[in-house]
């Protein structure tokens, strides 16, 4: 029988609903209150520590190189202080297990247990496997951390593995498309998928000045208008990041084949409408992470 092809968006599609039930320990207190204990009582310093740990005890710059869309003094604030509370290897330890906590009241011990839970841990670990390390620094440290035994930890983990893989292909091609951390920012908050500017700007470190650079530089070069919203050169450059996104992270979904993506984006996304059902996302961001 002829394998049915793969299509288009299926990766990008499958990727997005993973990510969304990985980011539910974004919005959960219990990796925060972990570190709490260590001394680490910043909001910035925890997302930093718990996205960094698995790169070990690194400086700010090279978590501003792998990050991309952060202001280097917001990272510098916070590293390499926090590794003098807390080594990166404690740091991986509590994120899971804050993530077993979250997980375990957002889908319940029903759903943990299920067949459907194992079954997407063995896709999409499956999937993972096909990833390619060579340049791509956030992926392949988070593949060095080991395979957690329980299912539904095994899935958030091969999530967060394939979100990663997208994410460094992801600033590949922003750099081939000449944006840098702060333009690529303001042109996907200006293109209408990405987060309005009050929720991230401050959040990744920007000013007000380096925000209205930004929007100067991508004036000039034809891709916003005046009224800050992207021209239909800025629109066109917007879908055509996506799509070179979409070549360079197509080994994952094409080693997994058209039938198992489809399979496994399914139960991600039920397994992330049911976590937004509980209350795992902000009523404000439902509309990036709880519709999938």
């Amino acid at each position: 029988m002829t394998p049915i092809p793969l299509s288009p968006l299926a990766g990008r599609r499958c990727q997005e609903a993973l990510n969304a039930l990985h980011s539910t320990v974004y919005f959960s207190p219990d990796f925060a209150e972990s570190l709490a204990e260590y001394g680490v009582d910043d909001s910035m310093a925890v997302y930093l520590a718990g996205r960094a740990g698995p790169l070990g005890p690194v400086a700010a710059g090279t978590v501003t190189a792998a990050f991309y869309g952060f202001a280097h003094p917001l990272i510098a604030e916070h590293l390499p202080h926090v590794w003098s509370l807390v080594p990166p290897a404690t740091v991986v330890e509590l994120r899971l297990a804050a993530v077993d906590a979250l997980l375990r009241r957002h889908l319940g011990e029903e759903t943990l247990a299920s067949a459907g839970m194992a079954e997407a841990a063995r896709l999409a670990l499956s999937a993972a496997e096909a990833g390619q390390r060579a340049g791509r620094p956030m992926f392949s440290a988070h593949a060095d951390q080991p395979v957690p035994q329980e299912p539904h930890l095994a899935l958030w983990y091969a999530a967060t593995l394939l979100r990663e893989h997208r994410g460094d292909a992801h600033i590949a091609a922003l750099q081939h498309a000449e944006l840098d951390g702060i333009d690529a920012l303001v042109s996907h908050c200006a293109s209408g998928d990405g987060m309005p500017k009050e929720v991230v700007m401050t959040k990744r470190g920007w000013t007000e000045a380096d925000w209205s650079a930004a929007e100067g530089r991508l004036r000039e070069r034809g891709l916003m208008d005046a009224d800050g919203a992207l021209t239909a050169h800025g629109e066109l450059l917007r879908t055509q990041l996506e799509a070179e996104t979409d070549r360079l992270d197509r080994a994952p979904y094409e080693h997994l084949g058209a039938e198992s993506v489809a399979r496994l984006t399914g139960l991600a996304e039920a397994f992330t409408a049911q976590a937004a059902a509980s209350g795992a996302f902000p009523p404000e961001l439902l509309a990036f992470f709880g519709k999938r």
